[in-house]
């Protein structure tokens, strides 16, 4: 049979329970006007937060330029360094006290991605500001199966006081779909994994559930059909992509219940908090999982727009697999003490070698004439610079990605003192196609960055 070039974008392999979004193939039609780049694929953003500040000296390159060399916390994105861009000097004006006293946790989280200074309230009453996640999801999101992606690993209260007299809302969370409604993030893998690739129909995908449960299913079984169909119609390089994307599917489905069932057979996890049901016990295998769903989900284009906390603001988890015994957020209160610094810049890179990990499996997966990556603006980041000191200006901050062309990436750029991060934020909206006049704080688009 002659190879077809008329599959939709849309594609779906359907089976009982199950629907899966394929990856972007030849015989599909170009995807046109999504970028303000003009490049034929879409162009995703995604931002990842992590939690009290980063031992800045260790984060934050000293030449400007292309030619500057990753310090030590970066340096595990040697691979990579060609696809990021150090980003120094923004700052959130409204993560402040502002006359609103302590609280520094929890209004960096809030302000985070909407440059609004959050309420201080502890109650039922909570404001923030749309988020820039949320603003480009409600301008494209009907274009995909979910308008955005909201992940994590630490769950978390919505309700009752978290820091000096703010609600845990804002700790929790930095995506918001208005100013009172955050939206709530996943902090379970396997509960993502069946969101992606689940049907509508909820009987189904329960029976669906329950039959891989009891037999050892993979969820491919339940397409095999539909996939041998689609094979028969498009050409060998296509069939090379669908069974690529078929095996990273499965390889993320063996992961699964590996974790699961090492979880089951460690319940101590980390004794910092309770694990719920299907949480891997390694934090290393939680956060490569969900940002491994991330990148399917950008890669068969399911989503555009998602957000990932390594950690909730504020969180007192402890490493014992770096050797850090004691709690991050009691540690990022350091007095200068040089172990405790030791101690931060090693969660730190912790943290920076997870995303390094995320980052280059974007860029390991063909799109276009480039990767995966140089469709994204991936942003990497604290709401907060040093945690001692609680400080918002020169807030670190890295984006991965070429954005479809309109960024070079490779450098470290160093703006100047007290330009808004909200800034960022308008310049992404619009290489998603996203036109606004103002976003939170802005003062006006970053300079620099986007051609």
């Amino acid at each position: 049979m002659n190879p077809t070039r008329s599959l939709s974008r849309r594609t779906f392999l359907h089976g009982l329970g199950t629907s899966m979004a394929l990856p972007l193939l030849d015989a599909m039609a170009p995807v046109r006007g999504l970028a303000a780049s003009g490049a034929s694929d879409p162009v995703r953003m995604a931002f990842m937060f992590v939690p009290n500040g980063m031992h800045m000296p260790d984060w934050t390159p000293t030449r400007e330029g292309s030619h500057f060399e990753l310090p030590k916390i970066l340096k595990t994105m040697e691979p990579i360094k060609r696809d990021i861009t150090v980003l120094s000097g923004l700052t959130n004006d409204k993560g402040r006290g502002n006359g609103d006293g302590p609280g520094d946790h929890a209004r960096s989280a809030g302000v985070f991605l909407t440059g609004v200074q959050p309420l201080k309230s502890e109650g039922a009453e909570i404001r923030a500001g749309i988020s820039a996640d949320q603003v480009a999801a409600q301008a494209i999101g009907q274009q995909t199966k979910f308008a955005s992606l909201e992940l994590g690993t630490e769950k978390g209260r919505q309700s009752g006081k978290c820091d000096s007299g703010y609600a845990c809302s804002y700790s929790n969370n930095i995506s918001w779909r208005d100013s009172t409604t955050p939206m709530t993030k996943e902090t379970n893998p396997r509960l993502v994994f069946e969101r992606l690739f689940g049907s509508d129909n909820e009987a189904e995908k329960s029976e669906s559930s329950a039959r891989r449960k009891r037999f050892q299913n993979s969820i491919l079984d339940f397409v095999l059909e539909d996939a041998k169909r689609l094979s028969s119609k498009v050409g060998s390089k296509d069939r090379g992509k669908l069974d690529e994307y078929m095996n990273a599917v499965r390889e993320i489905e063996l992961r699964l219940e590996r974790a699961e069932k090492d979880a089951n057979e460690r319940p101590e996890y980390l004794a910092d908090y309770d694990r719920p049901e299907g949480i891997p016990s390694s934090y290393e295998d939680h956060i490569r999982l969900m940002g491994d769903m991330m990148v399917l989900a950008f890669q068969t284009d399911m989503t555009r727009v998602a957000t990932f906390m390594l950690a909730n603001e504020g969180s007192n988890k402890s490493y014992r697999f770096i050797g850090v015994n004691e709690g991050h957020h009691s540690l990022s209160h350091h007095g200068s003490d040089p172990k405790k610094l030791r101690k931060i810049s090693n969660i730190n890179e912790f943290h920076a070698k997870q995303v390094s990990y995320i980052l280059q499996r974007l860029k390991s997966i063909p799109e276009g004439n480039g990767s995966l990556l140089d469709n994204c603006m991936i942003v990497y980041g604290a709401g907060i610079s040093d945690g001692n000191r609680h400080n918002n200006e020169n807030l670190p901050v890295i984006m991965a990605g070429k954005a479809g062309g309109a960024i070079k990436p490779g450098r470290h750029i160093r703006y100047s003192s007290e330009t808004p991060m909200s800034n960022l934020y308008l310049s992404m909206l619009d290489q998603m196609g996203v036109k606004e006049n103002r976003f939170g704080d802005s003062t006006g688009r970053l300079t620099g960055l986007f051609s």
